[in-house]
């Protein structure tokens, strides 16, 4: 529990420096200024987390993890995707552009090495290999490879996370809470697979990302003092992608433990592609919007909905076979779905 509440410490007693400093420079996001109809809160909050996340993570990394390529690239995205947040919450940067950071980000990570090498196999017996077609090339006077399949999914699945749990930080604490306790539980799995790419210890680094989440949660919960922003929601996509590579959870863990935030986004994405409208910019139909706005529910009651829901999850995780993983994720999807059609036919009857 070192890891853990060492940058829990850190995050909690860097929040508030960050919040002083945003607040006496004007970096606040207002809801009077900024009218757009995803905004949930009432009063003027600066953005930030992604400096606070940043902070917390790397001095904890470099006080008890070794170092190596892996995690100076690990921690190199990472700062790109902190500076990016930065810059977000002082100027509100295009979508795409933020898109195009990410991406750059997930290639630093594979290109130092860490790729999905297989994915079990849900239907049989073994597992799907992803490293099987390599491309060979010299550059800088060195010999490189490519693993073509594995590192186009780990690109996706960085990618992906990134975005969908960017997406699902909409009310107070909610963001910061599930993301804890699905870091927690990767570190539960980084203890069972001997799996890791890398010589340093994925479960530190994996406790270590969750305090700073739960350090920060302190001050995001319920008034909120400060919000996650861009930086803080695209770094927890990011590292509970690289974590879970990383720890041998691979991909149908992570996809479970994030059920409902994928299921969300998978929704979002094809709500907005069939209206015509781009799927990058932000509308009041996210899952948490339409509990609160349908359902009726306070901020407390979705963010708790939320990190229950990853708790169960986690815990069923697990447990469950590569099978019942689909199975359980599938049951999400649907009921999410439903929850979402039949949301959307009661606001249209109002």
């Amino acid at each position: 529990m070192l890891f853990f509440g060492f940058s829990f410490l850190l995050a909690a007693l860097i929040t508030p420096v960050i919040i002083f400093l945003y607040k006496k420079y004007g970096w606040v996001e207002d809801p009077q200024q900024m009218k757009h109809v995803k905004v949930t809160h009432k009063q003027p909050v600066p953005r930030g987390g992604g400096i606070v996340i940043f902070l917390a993570i790397v001095i904890a990394s470099m006080l008890f993890l070794h170092v190596d390529k892996y995690l100076i690239a690990i921690l190199i995205s990472a700062l790109l995707l902190a500076v990016t947040g930065f810059l977000d919450d002082v100027y509100d940067i295009h979508p795409v552009l933020r898109l195009g950071v990410g991406l750059l980000a997930a290639l630093i990570v594979v290109g130092s090495g860490i790729g999905i090498a297989y994915v079990t196999n849900p239907f049989a017996h073994g597992v799907i290999r992803l490293d099987t077609l390599v491309y060979n090339f010299t550059a800088f006077g060195s010999q490189h490879s490519i693993w073509i399949f594995s590192d186009l999914l780990a690109l996706f699945f960085i990618v992906w996370n990134m975005n969908i749990v960017n997406w699902s930080k909409g009310v107070d604490g909610q963001m910061p809470g599930f993301v804890a306790i699905a870091l927690v539980f990767i570190s539960f799995l980084s203890a069972r697979f001997a799996d890791d790419p890398s010589q340093f210890n994925t479960q530190a680094l994996a406790l270590i990302c969750a305090g700073a989440f739960a350090g920060f949660l302190i001050w995001n919960y319920y008034p909120q003092k400060i919000m996650p922003g861009y930086g803080a929601g695209s770094l927890a996509g990011f590292f509970l992608a690289v974590l879970s590579i990383l720890s041998g959870a691979k991909v149908a863990t992570t996809i479970m433990v994030l059920a409902i935030p994928t299921a969300d986004a998978i929704f979002t994405i094809g709500r907005r592609l069939a209206a015509g409208k781009s799927p990058f910019w932000g509308d009041r139909g996210h899952l948490h919007h339409k509990l609160m706005d349908v359902l009726g529910w306070g901020r407390r009651r979705i963010a708790a909905f939320y990190w229950i829901t990853t708790l169960i999850l986690g815990v069923l995780s697990l447990y469950l076979t590569s099978l019942g993983k689909v199975i359980s994720f599938g049951i999400v999807l649907l009921s999410v779905f439903g929850f979402l059609i039949w949301a959307k036919i009661q606001t249209s009857k109002s």
